[in-house]
Order: structure tokens, then C-alpha cells, then sequence
């Protein structure tokens, strides 16, 4: 249909005007496209490509409302154009009116059900909206229409990978690098082997996807995979060289300084934490491996206690900031230290457990720190608080029993004691909670990332 439609026939001014709108649009030239479609909205108001092509110009200088206007009526003119529906379902999006969009896709798909293009959108769509299994069935449709389709393919994998369809996610992989062999690829396979429990695959698959493209994401997930499974001395070489190549990237850092703490490596581990944090300042995470660090090597305080200083003037709500701080004033000072300030230690755990009364780590160290002055009968108060948050820590048993004995309790200390032992039988190793702490932190990264 033209321009002329609306109109008497012959009228070939309204014609050559619309041609002309129809060329500056597709050369990219909106502005001068809206000016022309503006004047001949006003000459045919019930012509539905003028509409149309009017809310695209509008959508494309980015003016979503006034796209919307006539991308609707657009719709009105022709409603069973799916193309019309699918374009104003995308400017609904846009304009965060997400319900009367989806119910807009669901319209074009039922229009035309065999289309790759209505499948597809409302599959992003409803992926996007947290639906994944209700999108992957919409992108399963588009992808048996089109099984070559990149983009389609890949996010129908993604979705797999998300639901726990590993295999499917796992072949579905291997036909798109067939044909067309990419990074992403290469890097999703290393997500969906590493998800299964292929170590050794994944590990290939995130270093065949760091040499192709060794983007900042690449390297990351290379070296987290090398850490994660213990292989120490590659996983330092991957981040030294990701740091040299991205040295402005905090999670790079915070890799080489966890690579560098599980080898042993104390000192180096804390030197590149503390660049870490003056990188991301308020990544609590950064935090938590620093102070692992510095446990094992206090020699650094100034600068360690400089920076979780400023973490708790950064975050003065954070529970975490102020147990930190007060842990960074305590270690290598135990013993007598003139510069020891044991007030503003209690003030700072006293601080945390405020903040977080659930707190177990602040309200166990908080009993140590009276327990090291003799205050045993507030030591107790404080590592029964901290059991009662998690009652496997092993420590604070043996902390508790040591109390009870300083108060001649026989009984109870015998039984905190008996209960020791027995935990530091049954608990998971050192080497096992230490896997669990960089696991979690790589996947909060990679989570984040896809947000």
C-alpha cells in the first residue's frame, strides 16, 4: 500500500513525499524523515504506512512516546499486520510497559505462527522477563525455521544452559560452531562443561576462548576455571598476563591475588589485593580476600588497615565494613602491642553485630576479644550468640569450652570440648571451604555479568 491510498488515485505529489521519507529513513536520515512523514500524517491521518513509518522514524531518534502514538494507530489501521504489532510490542518495551507488549508479541506470533522473526522476538522477550522456559519454547520454534540463525541459536543454548538441559545445550553449541566457530561459543561450551562437571573440557573451551579473543571477560573465566580446580601455577600466569593486558580490572586483581594466596604466595596475594581495592573501592569481595590474605601475612598493616579504614567510611551501613576494619586493628597485634587499641576494636565488632545481629563471625571475635582480657563471663554471651547463628563452627566450641573451664564449669566445658572434636572430625577440609569461597565469588561475577 502507498502513501496514495487514503487519498484520491493519482495524486502523485503524496506519493513522490512518502518515497522520499521512505529513502531518508533508509539512509539513516530520521530527522528529515519525521519532518516529511509529520506533513503528510496531517494530509492521509488513516494511511497506516505513513503511521507506521513515522513511529520507526520517531523510535529511531529515540522519542519512544511519540512513537508509540503512531506505531498504535499503525496497529488500529491493520491488526493483523504481525510486523505492526511486533514494532509496537518493541516501543511498549522501551517505554517499560512490559504486560501490554508481551500480550502485543503474543498477537504477532498468533498472526503469523510460523515466522522466524515473531518466534524469536517473543522468545527474547519472555527470556528477558525471567521466563526462560517459556521463552526457550518460542526460540525452539524460530530455530526449527531458521536452524542456522546465530543469534537465535546461541540464546536458545543459553536458555538450555539456564534450565539445566546441559546436553541439549551441549549439542545445540557444537552445530553453531560447525557453522560459524567464535569465542562466545568456545566460552559458553566452557560454561556448560564446567556446569557438568567436565573439568578438564571446560578448561580447553575457556582457553580456546581467551586465545581467540582474549577480551577481559575471556581471561577472567579462564583463570577463575584453572583456580577453581587447583591448578595453581597456570592460573597465576593467566591473570598476570590479563592484568598486564587489563590492568584497571578489579576482578582481574582480586583472581591474581586469591591464585597468588592459595599457592602461598601471602605477601604477593596482599599486595595485589590492596591494588584490587583502590580499583573497586566498594567491592566487599575484594575485602573478604584481603583480610584471608592478611591473616596469613599481618606484615603490611598500615596500608591494609588504610584500606579497610576507608571501606568503612565508604560503607558505614555495612556490618561487614566494621568487622573488617576492627579485624585489620587486631591481627599481629595480640601480643602486647603498644599501638593495640582494644576499645575501638570492641567498638567497631560491637558496631557489626548492631548492624547484623546474625553476624557469627563478629560475635565469635567479639568474645575472643574478651575472653584475651579475662572478661570470660561476656566471652560466653558472645560465642553462644555465635553458635546460636551457626553451630558448626568448630572454634567457637573449643573457645566456648576453653570459658567455661576459666569459670569452673566442668560440665559444659567438657561438652563444648567432646563437641570440637567432633566437628574438627566431620568438617570439610581447609582446602575445601577455600574452593567454596572462589567459587562463589566467580559465580556472583558471572552472574552480574549477565544482568
Amino acid at each position: 500500500m502507498s502513501a496514495t491510498s487514503a487519498v484520491a488515485d493519482g495524486n502523485s505529489n503524496l506519493d513522490r513525499a512518502f518515497q522520499a521519507a521512505v529513502s531518508d529513513y533508509d539512509a539513516g536520515h530520521f530527522r528529515e524523515a519525521v519532518r516529511a512523514l509529520e506533513s503528510l500524517v496531517q494530509q492521509v491521518p488513516e494511511n497506516f504506512e505513513v503511521h507506521e513509518l513515522l513511529g520507526m522514524a520517531y523510535a529511531a531518534e529515540s522519542e519512544d512516546l511519540k512513537a508509540s502514538a503512531h506505531l498504535a494507530q499503525a496497529v488500529r489501521l491493520k491488526p493483523d499486520s504481525a510486523e505492526a504489532r511486533t514494532n509496537l510490542a518493541t516501543n511498549l518495551v522501551h517505554l517499560g510497559k512490559l504486560r501490554p507488549a508481551e500480550i502485543e508479541f503474543q498477537k504477532a506470533v498468533a498472526l503469523d505462527p510460523r515466522s522466524y522473526e515473531t518466534n524469536h522476538n517473543l522468545g527474547e522477550f519472555l527470556i528477558a522477563a525471567g521466563k526462560i522456559t517459556d521463552g526457550a519454547a518460542y526460540l525452539e520454534k524460530a530455530q526449527q525455521t531458521h536452524p542456522a540463525a546465530y543469534d537465535n541459536g546461541y540464546d536458545l543454548a543459553l536458555a538450555y544452559f539456564e534450565t539445566a538441559r546441559l546436553g541439549e545445550a551441549r549439542n545445540l553449541v557444537r552445530d553453531l560452531l560447525a557453522g560459524k566457530d567464535t569465542a562466545e561459543l568456545h566460552n559458553l561450551l566452557g560454561e556448560i562443561e564446567e556446569k557438568d562437571r567436565n573439568f578438564v573440557p571446560a578448561e580447553r573451551e575457556y582457553e580456546t576462548a581467551a586465545h581467540m579473543d582474549p577480551s577481559e571477560s575471556n581471561l577472567f573465566d579462564w583463570g577463575s576455571e584453572l583456580l577453581l580446580h587447583r591448578t595453581l601455577d597456570p592460573a597465576v600466569d593467566v591473570f598476570q598476563n590479563a592484568r598486564a593486558r587489563y590492568p584497571n580490572s578489579a576482578r582481574l586483581a582480586i583472581g591474581l591475588g586469591m591464585a597468588l594466596y592459595s599457592r602461598g604466595n601471602y605477601d604477593d596475594a596482599v599486595k595485589v589485593l590492596l591494588d584490587a581495592a583502590d580499583l573497586s573501592p566498594r567491592d566487599t569481595r575484594c575485602y573478604y580476600f584481603l583480610s584471608k590474605a592478611y591473616n596469613s601475612s599481618p606484615g603490611q598493616a598500615a596500608g591494609v588497615i588504610e584500606r579497610f579504614r576507608r571501606f568503612r567510611e565508604l560503607e558505614p551501613q555495612d556490618a561487614r565494613a566494621h568487622y573488617y576494619y576492627a579485624m585489620s586493628l587486631w591481627k599481629g597485634r595480640r601480643a602486647g602491642d603498644a599501638g593495640l587499641d582494644p576499645g575501638l576494636i570492641e567498638s567497631e565488632l560491637k558496631r557489626s553485630v548492631e548492624l547484623d545481629p546474625k553476624s557469627a563471625d563478629a560475635h565469635f571475635e567479639l568474645g575472643n576479644l574478651y575472653s584475651d582480657q579475662h572478661n570470660y563471663r561476656e566471652a560466653i554471651s558472645e560465642y553462644q550468640l555465635s553458635l546460636g547463628e551457626d553451630g558448626n563452627l568448630a572454634d567457637a566450641h573449643y573457645r566456648l569450652g576453653q570459658a567455661y573451664v576459666h569459670t569452673g564449669q566442668k560440665q559444659p566445658a567438657e561438652e563444648q570440648l567432646g563437641i570440637y572434636q567432633r566437628l574438627r572430625a566431620e568438617h570439610m577440609a581447609d582446602l575445601d571451604k577455600q574452593r567454596a569461597e572462589i567459587r562463589q565469588f566467580v559465580i556472583s561475577e558471572k552472574d552480574g555479568r549477565k544482568q
